[in-house]
């Protein structure tokens, strides 16, 4: 379990994290997002004490990653993959790592094979891709069967089946029980490995709450209806303070009405339904709407034809 209690971290004058709380449980995929300069890396760096807090305290396993004798078997963390010896061997580094906390041969090999690891062990780490290099960061983080795990960015590199293969791993480790504390910029692939959400804002707490009810919070009330009685349907609604956008003819999109109160007027008038579809937005789509006042950092449109280098020859 990772317990963190009002967490604040200044540099100089900017303020990375305010007054930031939450709980990451075992059993669950608990995901950590948030914008660019969110406070997210900050957060991480101080659960396993490579940053101190300007105020709070955070622990891991009831105690502070300082204070565990063995932190390997209590915490496996990937934060930086390349954080590595590159003439070392994948399997040179594991055993360094192993010899510090007594973990034996055995237990390398084991990691290696889950990891994928078995044709470049051997192999120097300074010519691994980045998937590569990103296996090896899982394994090094699992080498002492750890409790809690922590992995940032874990798929960033890996082609589908690693990505995959990261999904399945992170969901059996919470199932064993374990607390799984990950970080990503897939939506995508986050709605479908994190049980629970804690979401970063300018270094506040935008939400702390399963992943359905943060795509419900941001979704609201919305239907699509198709009707051959569809402006029947809109007038009554209507009624009800609702927002209409036409779609296509007999088809509309209304918000601020649930789909049990839609059918009611339907019946109730004797309008002939031909859908009625409750609608859900994605991940992505709770997620931009949650933190669109929390971005940092803002990209432009994309590049006019007339800036662009060809185009330019081209009038030459």
């Amino acid at each position: 379990m990772i317990e963190a209690h009002g967490l604040t971290k200044r540099y100089g004058a900017k303020l990375a994290l305010d007054d930031v709380s939450f709980t990451v449980r075992p059993g669950l995929v608990t995901g950590f997002l948030g914008p660019n300069g969110a406070g997210k890396s900050t957060t991480m760096r101080m659960i396993v004490g490579l940053d101190r807090p300007t105020a709070g305290s955070v622990t891991v396993n009831g105690r502070r990653y300082a204070d565990h004798t063995a932190p390997l078997h209590e915490v496996g963390v990937l934060l930086d993959a390349k954080a590595v010896h590159s003439g070392r061997s994948a399997a040179d580094h594991l055993l360094a790592m192993a010899a510090t906390h007594g973990i034996g041969r055995s237990r390398v090999k084991e990691v290696i094979a889950l990891t994928g690891l078995e044709s470049v062990a051997k192999k120097r780490v300074g010519g691994f891709s980045l998937g590569m290099g990103q296996r090896l960061g899982i394994a090094a983080a699992l080498l002492g069967d750890p409790a809690t795990v922590i992995l940032d960015e874990p798929v960033n590199g890996l082609d589908p089946e690693g990505v995959v293969w990261v999904r399945t791993l992170a969901r059996h480790l919470a199932g064993e029980g374990r607390t799984v504390f990950l970080s990503s910029h897939l939506m995508s692939e986050m709605a479908q490995t994190a049980d629970h959400l804690i979401v970063l804002g300018r270094g506040r707490v935008l939400a702390d709450s399963p992943v359905s009810d943060v795509i419900a919070q941001a979704s609201g009330e919305a239907v699509r209806v198709r009707s051959p009685r569809a402006d029947d349907l809109v007038r009554l609604a209507q009624t009800h303070d609702v927002a209409v956008t036409p779609v296509e003819p007999g088809l509309v999109e209304l918000r601020g009405i649930t789909a049990e109160r839609v059918g009611e007027l339907a019946a109730s008038s004797g309008i002939v339904l031909h859908e009625l579809t409750p609608l859900v937005r994605s991940l992505e789509d709770a997620y931009m709407t949650l933190t669109q006042d929390s971005v940092d950092y803002h990209a432009g449109g994309a590049p006019t034809t007339a800036a662009s280098p060809t185009t330019e020859g081209a009038q030459r």
